[in-house]
């Protein structure tokens, strides 16, 4: 039997490793940090099937590594495991949670965003020409300058994080999706997080505005205030099960503290690498670029490609088969955690052809771009898809439109990556506005 792989903390590219793991299956047996035994599922059909399938669970409980007690503080992906919200709920908690904020993300209140969005992305690009204006070489960061603080502040926007919050959240989110990082420095970022979390909930409740989180903390406090009026302790600490409105306004401290830490994290961090790899590719593939410029194709198909292609998040923590189950032939034993694989999965010849390593905005099955499982599947879908497409086809357009000749001022391989096999990402881009 095949050693397991490796997982490699400091990240990389993975296309290499999971098109070699592929070449042996649709399933493989890897290690974790820590020595942790784990599986993932690169395979693209492999992977729609394990995510939609009814004894797969994301709940905790389910890991049976950690309810032995046998996943130390510190571990570095213990929060993707343990944080309350809807990546860790399953069934009626999972939708509870899911639909207190889904009326944020429907396809009418993101287009209403587009105005707002095209505003704040102009602005940026103002800020890209005169700091490059004035950089040596007319070099300056992408990542850092444009991919960065759009999708950080509409999101930021969106949920009511005052600026002041802003640059350290993005600090600490960073810290939070490093599969590199040691015990104290985790534990660390961890206690931070919750403190910049609870003094943004803080300024809400002082000053509550049109904003998610205020309207996610007055269904709270509407819960809270149901379970004392019962006048019984039971009935407080079981608020989010048994109180507040009829339905699905329910929501407890630490689910109010998970939910507003995946909307912050998942929300600018996915678009971050979306945008970037997005331009890296158009970048090095100028004859796809040129198809966008002349109209022959359509941005929103450059989106679809790039998460395809050079999905932002390679592989997602965790899930657990509730049973014994075998994928794609192999055995995942129950409670065993397991990665998805995103990466792997949009460049699975299986699904995507043989060349299903080549970036291309035509030419490829219609179909293949939106079958892609970069934003998931099933019940886990992303809730902030439409936003996060809508972002990233305006940054690109807007981009290349003032800017047609911007060319990346470095080769790929000098490229430093992101600390994660996580995300998936570089952590700086240089370019030359031209």
């Amino acid at each position: 039997m095949t050693a397991p792989h490796r997982m490699d903390p400091a990240g990389g590219c993975p296309h290499a490793a999971n098109a070699a793991l592929l070449t042996e299956g649709a399933v493989a047996r890897v290690v974790l940090p820590g020595g942790i035994p784990a599986m993932a599922v690169l395979g693209h059909e492999a992977l729609k099937e394990f995510t939609g399938h009814p004894d797969v669970a994301k709940g905790p409980e389910h890991f049976t590594a950690l309810r032995e007690g046998r996943i130390p503080d510190g571990w570095p992906l213990k929060t993707f495991a343990t944080v309350r919200g809807m990546t860790t709920a399953d069934g009626a908690d999972h939708r509870r949670l899911r639909s207190l904020v889904s009326t944020a993300f429907t396809a009418r209140r993101v287009e209403a965003l587009r105005p707002r969005i095209e505003e704040l992305t102009d602005e940026l690009l103002d800020g890209l020409a005169a700091a490059a204006a004035g950089a040596s070489g007319g070099v300056v960061d992408l990542r850092e300058r444009f991919a960065l603080p759009l999708p950080m502040n509409v999101i930021s926007e969106l949920l009511g994080v005052d600026v002041e919050f802003r640059d350290r959240l993005h600090a600490l989110s960073t810290d939070l999706v490093r599969t590199d990082i040691g015990p104290e420095e985790a534990m660390t970022a961890n206690r931070e997080m919750v403190a910049v979390l609870g003094a943004v909930l803080a300024s809400r409740r002082a000053e509550p505005g049109d904003d998610l989180t205020s309207a996610l903390i007055a269904v709270r406090a509407e819960a809270a205030e149901a379970a004392e009026a019962s006048k019984t302790q039971e009935a407080l600490e079981a608020a989010p099960d048994a109180a507040g409105r009829a339905g699905a306004d329910r929501l407890s401290e630490s689910e109010l503290l998970g939910t507003l830490l995946l909307m912050i994290v998942a929300g600018h961090e996915t678009t971050l690498n979306l945008i970037t790899n997005a331009v890296r590719a158009l970048c090095s593939h100028r004859e796809q670029l040129d198809l966008l410029l002349t109209g022959r194709a359509d941005w929103a198909d450059a989106v679809e490609e790039t998460l395809r292609w050079d999905s932002p998040v390679s592989y997602f923590p965790f899930r657990y088969p509730t049973r014994d189950l075998t994928v794609a032939g192999t055995l995942i034993p129950r409670g065993t955690p397991v990665l998805a694989g995103y990466s792997a999965a949009g460049r699975d010849p299986s699904a995507h052809g043989p060349d299903a390593d080549r970036f291309t905005l035509t030419g490829r099955p219609s179909s293949a771009t939106t079958r892609h499982l970069s934003l998931g599947h099933g019940a886990h879908y992303c809730l902030g898809a439409p936003l996060a497409r809508l972002e990233t086809t305006i940054a690109l357009r807007r981009l290349f439109t003032r800017f047609p000749h911007l060319k990346v001022a470095a080769e790929e391989a000098e490229l430093p990556r992101q600390r994660s096999f996580v995300g998936n990402s570089v952590s700086e881009l240089p370019v030359t506005l031209g």
